[in-house]
């Protein structure tokens, strides 16, 4: 893609742009001006905005970084016309800028006609969690069994994110013909039809929904809120497309009362059309079941944990299912996967010890999953260790859903409960009510740690989990600065 084609398609004004610019390859798409590199198109965002596009909080005006960006060879950069009227730095630069009303709403044209021009499959994935985790499966599955996939970088699931996301079929000499399938996150945190802006950038062809858990509370007030903001991507859908839907989520079920078109389930709990029969979850580290779709059943195996990752791979053996492909080669492609790094990744290390980092989110759900996880694990343990970070966004009843979860930690049959920071607190009371007396509260992360490489012993088998704020990975970067892993012997 060219100077020329992407202005054309942001219907950017570009009148003062020479013609041999025009003309420039552009080699990558920047909204940071610090990762610019040469031939890299940059957008200027700034809070107007985000605020428009429905990010909460307050952001630095990157209108004030062009300079910067242009000179570690950005070619051009995109930037809001009425921000440039009124500087005369600026204006010194004009030749070099694509002007626009909206540098974000900018950014989502562009994707949008790079997708139209493309014009194939789109897979749109979301839920109150697992989407990253549920879309890495789909990508797995769909790419083992030959579809040419482009699917959404790391986590990228909002308006920002996913055009960046689109944009990767024509960065660095790539071609949107190279491409068979998108399989895109849609994530929302806030009450301003995100994932309906999102899929009007891509609309699906098939839309996944996960499940339904009380998480942006804070910004989105209920749980009927949150239902209602994520069945947008049902109504989202193509004409014809189809929805694939969580038998085992009351609230995710409802949306079939939204759409016409063809409709899968999966589940586990309930009657659905993809499920698991005869899972065994004895060995930590690995599901085993009996994969059955309406086009057959096969023995697989997960090589992750969780009850909550088997879901996931229901939904990616759905997605699978609407695109034909039958189940032996969905469950040849699910013994292939490797755990994502800090979503349920078990570590053993040579001292003797087992942890699971499930650190890069949590709310009660995946909590109460991954701690039935570690209890239902078939493995001799001296102790059953779980660090539990406090759980943000939960809203009003923030303090109630923590101590509840406390309560239901200490009756899993855990040894020992941590909790770290803030209304973690809370999730100590409540294991304490339960009768659970093992239990130590920390104002952070850190202290955690230096905590933890005094107390553990051989035999332990320990769950590491928290909000992001929260910053539990701290707690497995020290581990694994101390002890060696057993697998490898590597200390990092």
């Amino acid at each position: 893609m060219n100077v020329r084609e992407a202005s054309i398609l942001m219907g950017a004004n570009a009148a003062q742009v020479s013609a041999e610019l025009f003309d420039k390859k552009i080699t990558d798409f920047s909204i940071d001006s610090r990762l610019v590199n040469a031939g890299e198109l940059f957008f200027a965002l700034s809070q107007e905005d985000y605020a428009r596009a429905g990010f909460n909080g307050i952001f630095v005006d990157a209108h004030e970084f062009i300079a910067d960006a242009l000179g570690r060879g950005a070619i051009a950069a995109v930037a809001r016309a009425d921000r440039v009227r009124d500087d005369e730095r600026l204006q010194a630069r004009a030749a070099r800028l694509l002007l626009v009303d909206d540098a974000i709403a900018a950014l989502q044209r562009l994707a949008r006609g790079v997708y139209e021009a493309w014009g194939k499959t789109v897979v749109g994935i979301t839920g109150s969690a697992g989407k990253t985790t549920a879309k890495e499966l789909t990508a797995q599955v769909l790419g083992t069994t030959g579809w040419r996939i482009l699917k959404s970088e790391r986590n990228y699931n909002n308006g920002l994110g996913l055009p960046l996301s689109v944009l990767q079929m024509v960065r660095q000499g790539r071609s949107p013909e190279q491409f068979d399938v998108a399989v895109l996150e849609m994530g929302m945190s806030s009450p301003t039809h995100e994932i309906r802006r999102l899929c009007e950038i891509t609309p699906p062809d098939i839309g996944v929904e996960l499940l339904v858990a009380p998480v942006h509370l804070e910004y989105l007030g209920t749980i009927e809120n949150i239902a209602a903001a994520k069945a947008e991507l049902i109504e989202g859908l193509k004409p014809g497309g189809t929805a694939v839907l969580n038998a085992d989520d009351e609230w995710v079920i409802r949306m079939r009362e939204k759409h016409r078109g063809p409709l899968l389930t999966f589940g586990i709990d309930h009657e659905s059309d993809v499920t698991a029969a005869e899972i065994e979850t004895a060995h930590l580290g690995q599901v085993n079941f009996r994969l059955k779709t309406p086009l057959g059943e096969a023995e697989a195996v997960l090589p992750m944990s969780g009850r909550h990752n088997l879901m996931n791979a229901l939904a990616a053996a759905a997605v699978a299912t609407c695109l034909q492909i039958p189940p032996h080669p969905i469950a040849a492609a699910l013994r292939q996967v490797k755990p994502l790094g800090m979503r349920g990744e078990r570590l053993d290390f040579a001292a003797g010890f087992t942890v699971v980092d499930d650190s890069y989110n949590s709310n009660p759900r995946s909590l109460i999953s991954m701690v039935q996880t570690i209890t239902e694990a078939e493995e001799t343990r001296k102790r059953r260790i779980v660090i539990a970070g406090e759980m943000l966004e939960l809203g009003p009843d923030e303090a109630r859903l923590h101590r509840e979860a406390g309560h239901e930690i200490a009756l899993s049959g855990v040894d020992v409960l941590w909790g770290i920071r803030g209304l973690a607190a809370e999730i100590i009371t409540g294991a304490r009510t339960a009768g659970l007396t093992t239990t130590r509260f920390f104002d952070s992360s850190q202290e955690a740690a230096e905590a933890l490489l005094n107390e553990v012993k051989e035999g332990d088998l320990i769950l590491v989990k928290g909000s992001r704020g929260v910053a539990t990975d701290k707690i497995i970067r020290a581990l694994r600065l101390r002890f060696d892993l057993a697998d490898t012997g590597e200390s990092l």
